[in-house]
């Protein structure tokens, strides 16, 4: 499983941790969000356990192959924005 966590604004907070997750080919298997907060939160401080967790097919990458964070950035900056 590759994952890739990122800051992003949060009404409340300024910033929160989004996780962006691909699960491995082939694997049905999918995170489960509560239990993945609940094993991080033994092992992180509070402010870096990610508030979300997102499924993709991919990850958007440049040309040498490294993980876009502008991109993510972009595509999800007003994810924890109030509504």
């Amino acid at each position: 499983m590759l994952m890739f966590c990122e800051c992003i604004p949060h009404h409340d907070l300024g910033e929160a941790v989004l996780a962006v997750y691909v699960p491995e080919l082939g694997s049905h298997a999918f995170l489960h969000e509560s239990e993945a907060i609940r094993i991080l939160r033994t092992k992180l401080a509070n402010y870096k356990v990610p508030k979300r967790f997102l499924c993709l097919d991919q990850l958007p990458r440049n040309a040498m192959g490294k993980v876009q964070k502008n991109i993510l950035k972009e595509r999800y900056h007003s994810l924890f924005c109030a509504q």
